[in-house]
């Protein structure tokens, strides 16, 4: 299954392969270049399913990728006293669709913008260019997530809205090219994860709240 945010960039690559075959008719790098190009769009906007554990208390991660930090967090723009916070870096090869790490309601949805570093360094986390989704669970525990683009990524995508509800492991967004996501969680938080281990989105568990 494809994301439906590549569906243009999977008809441009597509469109281009064939201009480049009825240009150079016979094989030739030009057209080999246009099929592999339509294969890495197809591949890159790919959006497998998953299959969120049944754990109580459990916060999911909302991305792929590899774990870039874990541990405390200062009061900031999500959350106004200390908590945890755990880093998930995207690199590009990693699947792009994010995922809601609890079940619960949209609080908020704040965009800022904001440069394009390199999105695994540690101060990607305030200066980048961001949206911040903050829920709220039946249980009345708050969790956000921070979608934060990177030095490629130019484009952050959210499906959420202020008073939605999510369930945990459901889509809710994607960013384009490589970047970052932060999960924002209370202070009493266990974390499940470690500086260097990789994470699937919606099935990982990243800590847990009770």
């Amino acid at each position: 299954m494809i994301a439906p945010e590549g569906i243009p960039f999977l008809a441009g690559a597509m469109a281009l392969a064939a201009v480049l075959s009825l240009v150079w008719p016979r094989t030739t790098p030009a057209t080999i270049f246009g099929v592999l190009l339509a294969v890495f769009v197809g591949w890159f906007f790919r959006n497998p399913d998953r299959s969120p554990p049944s754990l109580p208390g459990a916060v999911l991660s909302p991305a792929d990728g590899r774990i870039v930090y874990a541990g405390d967090n200062p009061p900031g723009r999500y959350f106004g006293e200390p908590g945890k916070r755990v880093s998930v870096f995207m690199s590009i090869l990693d699947v792009h669709v994010n995922r809601a790490p609890v079940s619960g309601r949209v609080v908020s949805v704040r965009y800022h913008p904001g440069k394009f570093l390199a999105a695994n360094v540690e101060k990607a986390s305030l200066a980048n260019e961001q949206n911040g989704v903050l829920l709220e669970t039946p249980d009345g525990h708050r969790i956000a997530y921070v979608q934060i683009a990177g030095l490629i990524a130019r484009r952050v995508v959210c499906d959420v809205v202020p008073g939605d509800s999510v369930r945990a492991g459901q889509r809710v967004g994607l960013i384009r090219f490589g970047s970052r996501v932060d999960i924002l969680m209370p202070a009493a938080a266990s974390l499940s994860v470690q500086v260097g281990d990789r994470v699937r989105a919606g099935e990982s568990v990243v800590g847990v709240v009770q």
